[in-house]
């Protein structure tokens, strides 16, 4: 299957790759085609794994749903087929609800949110779509909502990494494994 428009592993991957790819097969199941897409480059590959394993996965006040719902959002508003499908997956995976990755795919604004999740993801799309509209009023929002400093900025990483993933995804024309489709449905 093809991973992405461009032909950039017609190199075998190299050990350390090959580890990581077979840890992702026992964990997932699958080797997420993102990877794959970086696999051309030891070291590309390892900065991205390194700072999405860090902003997803790592210590936060942020829970791992609302992380995967920013990503979900971030995706919406840039029409990125991959990060929507595997995300979308990863959002009713984490809430047991089908329903809501849906929601989220197509317009977060129309899903049963909390105040804070709401607050939270009106942050990440304005900060998407509006960066420089960004001022203190919008980071006081978030402080209200009950954010720390620390939150408000992984919820800027966060929004920030996704919209350079949306961009090399959509640039690449990089497609999500078939199975995610099918994951939490």
């Amino acid at each position: 299957m093809r991973v992405t428009t461009f032909d950039l592993d017609s190199e075998p991957v190299s050990a350390d790759t090959a580890r990581y790819f077979d840890k992702c097969e026992e964990k997932l199941g699958l080797v997420p085609n993102v990877l794959k897409s970086y696999a051309f480059d030891d070291v590309k590959l390892r900065a991205f794994t390194d700072m999405y394993n860090d902003l997803m996965l790592g210590a936060s006040g942020l829970s791992k749903l609302e992380r995967e719902m920013i990503a979900v959002a971030v995706s919406s508003v840039n029409r990125c087929f991959y990060c929507l499908t595997a995300h979308g997956a990863t959002v009713r995976d984490y809430s047991c609800d089908p329903k809501l990755g849906e929601l989220m795919v197509m317009n977060y604004r129309v899903a049963d949110l909390s105040e804070r999740q709401r607050v939270m993801l009106d942050f990440a799309v304005k900060l998407t779509k509006h960066p420089h509209e960004i001022l203190e009023g919008d980071r006081q929002r978030q402080r209200e909502a009950g954010f720390s400093d620390r939150d408000i900025w992984d919820i800027a990483t966060v929004t920030g990494f996704f919209n350079m993933s949306n961009r090399v995804a959509v640039a690449t024309d990089m497609r999500p494994n078939d199975e995610y489709h099918a994951m939490a449905q």
